[in-house]
């Protein structure tokens, strides 16, 4: 046997092993695909009314309540500078008094 025909001869099997390792490969694939589990669709939550209702309800309730706490914030300042003025000039007249 000349090194020709055995090189020939390792030739074709390694074509058959070649042939055989990419049969063995694609079975384990099969088999993986298979068994993997399938993943089942996650579950649609109903949302309740409830919730919306008291958002729709609450939140007017909330404006008005900052609406009102702000108006009282302004009438506060208002009356404070007044006072503040008040007393700026009642303590000039009193400088004024004392010289």
């Amino acid at each position: 046997m000349s090194d020709i025909e055995r090189a020939a001869r390792d030739a074709v099997e390694a074509a058959d092993n070649s042939q055989q390792l990419a049969m063995v490969m694609a079975l384990l694939q099969a088999q993986q695909l298979t068994q993997q589990p399938v993943q089942q669709p996650a579950p649609v939550q109903q949302q309740s009314t409830g919730k919306w209702i008291a958002i729709g309800v609450g939140a007017p309730f909330l404006a008005v309540t900052l609406a009102i706490s702000v108006i009282a914030f302004a009438i506060t300042a208002v009356a404070l500078t007044i006072c503040v003025l008040v007393l700026r000039g009642l303590w000039a007249d009193y400088q004024k008094g004392r010289k």
